[in-house]
């Protein structure tokens, strides 16, 4: 079985323009009632810097009546995004996991969250101690593990010291993240080589290398992927760097259940459902999705 987290609500919506906190309720809503039973919901990030996440607080409160076998998360950016996070979990929000982030490229960490790679570990190192207090597990997610768009490809090696540092520092789980797309299958096995394969990936599709990233890592026993319904996000930060100057969306979570589906492996997200949503989510963002599968349908008899 291959586990999905759901990043559409929030890595997916965080370059589109601002929807009202109910419609993003909505689309967690629809993502459910799909079979999703892990949603990164929220970020409780400044919403000068990212307008699309603001009010996250409200968005928990306005699912505190999901079924408890939905684990949501909210992105973290520091201390005191952990401290607002936590304060509406006290309140009732959902929240059952802290995602943090920390990048292995310096130059993107400067620009992402403006912290030298060392006072991202530090920060991160403050959020699991409150974390821990509350019970709450924190995601570590590694971002530019397999090449920055600044600096070029990262050594494995590296990827593995910073894991270590990360594991060291008191995160619950890790998890790779191809922030601009660019991993190949190649990469994808020299750095699972280094950090073994009981983490998770984060898969940008840039290139359109994502489904085949995705597929060799399953090959090396990665069983944890993070996709975005309809194929939108990409860090807003990555922007003038790399071909074209974009990050690209992230792997289609419509796309990932089709392969999944025809591979015989159960991801528990009913496909017809998902496409579905993607629809709701072309006309709540005003545009096209990404993802080829929400285009082309099912493979099924009559599916065009």
């Amino acid at each position: 079985m291959v586990r999905i987290r759901e990043v559409g609500p929030r890595d997916g919506l965080q370059t589109e323009a601002p929807l009202d906190v109910a419609d993003r309720a909505a689309l967690v809503r629809a993502l459910v009632d799909a079979g999703t039973t892990n949603i990164e919901a929220a970020s409780f990030v400044s919403p000068r810097a990212v307008p699309a996440m603001a009010d996250a607080d409200k968005l928990l409160a306005l699912l505190s009546d999901l079924p408890p076998q939905v684990t949501v998360s909210a992105l973290v950016p520091n201390v005191r995004g952990a401290e607002l996070a936590i304060e509406a979990r006290r309140r009732g929000g959902p929240l059952q996991e802290i995602t943090a982030t920390v990048s292995a490229s310096e130059v993107y960490s400067e620009r992402n969250v403006h912290m030298s790679v060392d006072r991202s570990v530090a920060e991160l190192e403050g959020i699991c101690a409150i974390a821990s207090s509350e019970d709450l597990p924190v995601d570590a997610v590694l971002s530019c593990s397999f090449g920055s768009p600044y600096e070029g490809d990262i050594p494995a090696d590296a990827v593995g010291r910073l894991c270590r540092r990360l594991r060291s520092a008191g995160v619950t789980s890790l998890t790779l993240a191809d922030t601009t797309g660019m991993a190949t299958p190649r990469r994808i096995c020299e750095v699972l080589a280094v950090t073994g394969n009981e983490l998770g990936l984060h898969l940008h599709d840039t290139r359109g290398t994502a489904l085949v990233n995705l597929y060799a890592a399953m090959q090396e026993g990665v069983v944890r992927f993070d996709a975005a319904v309809g194929g939108l996000g990409g860090s807003p930060f990555a922007r003038g760097a790399g071909a074209g100057g974009e990050a690209g969306g992230n792997v289609a979570t419509e796309d990932v259940v089709s392969l999944l589906d025809d591979l015989g492996v159960r991801s528990r997200v009913d496909l017809v459902k998902l496409i579905e949503v993607s629809k709701q989510l072309e006309v709540m963002v005003g545009h096209p999705v990404p993802s080829r599968v929400a285009r082309a349908g099912p493979r099924t008899a009559g599916s065009g």
